[in-house]
């Protein structure tokens, strides 16, 4: 027999990291801009900021993302009520296929974010420089390192890249194609969704209706709608009845009361409702819930008494 080689081709190829950063701002940080020859992406670990791109500002919420093409400038403002943490990584790569991602921005998904994680814990093992300095201009390598942990941040960043480019088609409409607010009329419609996210928690354990919430902020029912599909993707009952089932479901796992005191404590009209409502929410029953979350606690508790066990007293 005769064998043939064949060569694989290779749609994303990283030539070079240029910085890794993970910066824990100040709750009213401002960064003015800048512009570079490389590729950056900017992923908002926790908080809210607004993120210019050349003459365009888009809000950015947790588990957004937003890349940089070469040459194009950006800045940073936070506008949310809590310090923004952020994830900022630059590097080469001269590949056609990164003409995906010019002027894009969308939520990842937790298997993205489990990529991204990937490469910072790589990068912690790897690079000298702090990861938290906005000054460094390049990472240094540790004079020790696991093996392969520089090949592996290449590796995790390409199967990242390639992953955004499967999952977020080209023909997804960007948000760079919506006239942006200011980074101050964004930062009013924050603190406003903000203030009636805190009114929903206030009262989780009552039926509130969309003209309570009209009534107290003052604000018609279009406008409250739209301020929920921009920031949330969904209407405000759907968001208020997603705080519920949450709410349930740490009750649940604290132990503190059956499900039918659940149901009545959240003035569902019935237990059977509840559970309706809660599978459609969780994929799980009430009862389902509960076992998994046992299951998972007393499967942790198991390991833990196996690893103490086998340590020498």
């Amino acid at each position: 027999m005769t064998y043939i080689r064949t060569k694989l081709h290779k749609e994303i190829q990283i030539e070079s990291i240029i910085t890794l950063h993970y910066f824990e701002y100040m709750k009213n940080f401002i960064f003015q801009g800048e512009a570079h020859d490389f590729w950056e992406f900017l992923y908002v670990d926790n908080g809210t900021v607004s993120v210019r791109s050349d003459d365009a500002w888009l809000t950015l919420n947790t588990g957004d993302i937003i890349f940089h093409q070469p040459n194009e400038f950006h800045a940073i403002k936070s506008i949310g009520k809590n310090s923004p943490n952020l994830i900022a990584i630059s590097f080469i790569c001269r590949s056609p296929a990164m003409k995906h991602f010019v002027h894009k921005s969308y939520t990842l998904s937790s298997d993205e974010r489990t990529l991204i994680s990937h490469i910072m814990s790589e990068a912690k093992q790897t690079f000298s420089t702090p990861m938290n300095l906005p000054s460094v201009e390049q990472v240094k390598i540790r004079d020790k390192t696991p093996f392969a942990s520089q090949q592996l941040i290449i590796l995790y960043l390409e199967l990242f890249l390639i992953s955004c480019i499967r999952h977020h088609p080209e023909d997804t409409v960007s948000d760079f194609a919506i006239p942006k607010d200011s980074p101050e009329k964004q930062s009013a419609k924050q603190d406003r969704l903000d203030r009636i996210i805190r009114f929903m928690e206030d009262h989780i354990c009552e039926q509130i209706k969309l003209s309570d919430i009209c009534n107290e902020f003052s604000v018609s029912r279009s406008a409250l709608q739209a301020l929920f599909h921009d920031a949330k993707g969904c209407g405000v009952i759907d968001y208020f009845n997603s705080l519920k089932i949450q709410h349930a479901r740490d009750i649940i796992r604290e132990g503190t009361m059956n499900f039918t005191e659940i149901a009545y404590y959240l003035s569902y009209s019935s237990l059977p409702y509840f559970s309706k409502q809660f599978k459609a929410a969780t994929g799980m029953s009430p009862s389902e819930y509960s076992s998994s979350v046992k299951g998972i606690t007393d499967a942790l508790r198991g390991s833990h008494r196996i690893r103490t066990s086998g340590q020498p007293r």
